[in-house]
């Protein structure tokens, strides 16, 4: 769809009604944007947050002393942390958990494609259409990493049953599936020391939060917490 002579007007792309509500594509200039019930998500301007939930993973999981091998991506988005991923080469196994079947229609037919296109098509690479939760309660695989890009953090879902989550059954699902030693990253739109909390309550070890410095506005942070070896 052309744009608007405004750059700034947002063109919307495509708009659906799923199980979780509305969620929307829309294009602003040259970069797009995902909505999700009438509130921001994330766009293609700056994907360093994204970028950096994996590198955080994989950094501490070296200093563990792990060499990083199998990961799970929480949550596709608009493809940043899964195209850099597939950079890595030391990542043998990428999944990526996606339960919004638009934004997948959206990387492999879609705009999106220009980002996630080459790691699509890597044979690394494994996309599955489910909610997240579920794949963490009912799969009988492990990783070394999951990399939580699920909403806008802890403390701001825009969608409710996003919480379970990071509830404790929520976190202890997420260490049933990491690797002793293995590490969960979080992305948050803010700091949570209540979330940092639950994450030592859980049983994990390590805990520690990184800031993430943007370009403008307050930065994004990334909760990073290990498994018990």
């Amino acid at each position: 769809m052309p744009l608007h002579a405004d750059a700034e007007t947002p063109v919307t792309l495509d708009r659906r009604e799923g199980p979780y509500g509305e969620i929307v594509l829309r294009q602003r200039g040259e970069h797009h944007e995902i909505i999700a019930n009438g509130c921001f998500l994330m766009d293609t301007s700056d994907g360093r947050s994204e970028r950096l939930l994996v590198d955080a993973a994989s950094q501490a999981l070296t200093a563990n002393g792990k060499h990083p091998s199998a990961l799970l991506i929480g949550g596709l988005g608009v493809g940043f942390s899964l195209a850099h991923a597939a950079a890595d080469p030391r990542w043998r196994r990428i999944t990526v958990v996606e339960r919004e079947q638009a934004v997948i229609d959206w990387h492999r037919t879609g705009p999106l494609a220009r980002i996630s296109g080459e790691a699509l098509g890597d044979p690394r690479c494994v996309i599955l259409h489910t909610d997240l939760l579920t794949h963490l309660r009912e799969s009988a695989d492990h990783y070394d990493a999951l990399c939580l890009d699920i909403d806008n953090g802890p403390d701001w879902t825009v969608t409710d049953d996003n919480e379970n989550l990071y509830s404790p059954d929520g976190l202890a699902a997420c260490q049933a599936r990491l690797t002793p030693g293995g590490v969960l990253a979080v992305w948050s739109a803010q700091p949570s020391p209540a979330f940092e909390d639950a994450l030592r309550n859980a049983g994990f070890t390590g805990v520690r939060t990184e800031e993430i410095r943007l370009a403008r506005g307050v930065p994004d942070v990334v909760h990073l917490a290990v498994s018990p070896a």
